[in-house]
């Protein structure tokens, strides 16, 4: 293929799935043993905070004991490659974990929020923060307690950045979805775009996703080896 200058590449839940953190909507993922509705909504923090602090605290640990993988480190060497020739990559991921930014990635557009930040619903401030929360912790910034909630888009929430996002998705010469379900919305849908913008896009994926057939090629396996080998051959 014709060596590319602008990549947009969206990454799902798979590509970190090889760094020991679970999918979500894949056979035995976490939506198939934990209920959404009860973990995963304004609502239900509303009505059971310390139950949704448990929750999030466990897949804090996780995120923080995680290590990137070879897919994340070769998507970091693709940014290097392309703003060395004057191109770029616009990096936007579903997932909230750090292991992009971790791997090198400068710039990273998590439309789905950070389980690494903590939001005040009270002041609005948005706070690094790597310990458990609870109901009682208190905010840095104005102090109150019970107000911190992890900074992630739950469902029934509006994802982060779309401004953004659909301006990169217009000035991209290539849409690369890396692990990705297909079947989450607005991102489900970036392919067609890409799709009426005339860019070609692939899927790199361990099998095909919900979308694949609006897909104009595919690499099936191991997010650490597909990534890699689709990279070199650009």
């Amino acid at each position: 293929m014709a060596s590319p200058r602008n990549i947009f590449v969206l990454t799902g839940a798979g590509v970190s799935a090889e760094s020991g953190l679970g999918t979500f909507r894949d056979r035995g993922g976490m939506w198939s043993r934990f209920d959404p509705m009860t973990l995963a909504t304004p609502e239900a923090f509303a009505r059971d905070p310390a139950l949704v602090h448990e929750f999030y605290n466990l897949r804090r640990s996780g995120v923080i004991a995680a290590a990137p993988n070879p897919a994340h480190t070769a998507l970091a060497a693709l940014e290097t490659h392309l703003r060395d020739r004057g191109g770029a990559l616009f990096l936007c991921t579903q997932n909230v974990d750090d292991l992009h930014t971790r791997a090198g990635n400068r710039a990273v557009m998590h439309m789905h929020g950070e389980l690494l930040k903590a939001r005040c619903l009270a002041c609005e401030t948005v706070h690094p923060w790597r310990d458990d929360l609870f109901v009682g912790t208190p905010c840095p910034a104005c102090n109150r307690a019970g107000s911190l909630r992890p900074d992630i888009v739950w469902f029934g929430e509006m994802p982060k950045h779309l401004e953004a996002i659909d301006a990169a998705l217009r000035t991209a010469d290539v849409f690369v979805a890396v692990g990705t379900s297909g079947a989450v919305y607005p991102a489900a849908g970036y392919v067609a775009q890409a799709r009426t913008l005339g860019i070609r896009t692939w899927e790199l994926n361990l099998e095909p996703s919900d979308n694949a057939r609006l897909f104009d090629a595919a690499r099936y396996g191991p997010a650490s080896v597909v990534v890699p080998e689709f990279i070199t051959a650009l």
